[in-house]
């Protein structure tokens, strides 16, 4: 099964982390959206809106996964992960604190972490439409 994560693409943060899943799965499970590609997203029927909640984790089925919910999904697909997202979520007092930490870099990701000047776009693209740009 493959995957669509959608991610501000204007953060350095979360291109950094995308960047990062790139090296890692090469394209092979997951595909990269950036949140600036209203063209693409309203295919999905996603707005702005709903970007503006956080990170969006979408399969083939079109489940859903938002925020920290998507965080969590995407680590647990990583090999060897799922039993440790498992036991992460079973414990309410830590989940809650992830969902909040979560929370508060979205808010603050561009103050924490800066803007890029220009969107990033992942060389492993939905191939909804060719990337704008390939830094």
């Amino acid at each position: 099964m493959s995957y669509h994560i959608i991610y501000d693409g204007n953060c350095n943060l979360c291109t950094t982390l995308v960047q990062a899943l790139e090296q890692f799965d090469q394209g092979q499970r997951f595909d990269y959206t950036p949140m600036q590609d209203a063209a693409t997203l309203s295919q999905w029927g996603i707005s702005p809106a709903d970007c503006a909640m956080g990170m969006i984790l979408l399969d083939e089925q079109q489940n859903q996964w938002q925020g920290s919910a998507a965080a969590e999904e995407i680590a647990r697909l990583l090999p060897g992960v799922a039993p440790l997202v498992d036991w992460y979520r079973q414990l309410p007092m830590v989940k809650d604190l992830g969902d909040r930490t979560y929370t508060q870099i979205r808010d603050n990701r561009y103050a924490w972490f800066g803007a890029r000047t220009n969107t990033y776009y992942s060389r492993f693209g939905c191939g909804c439409k060719p990337p704008l740009q390939i830094p």
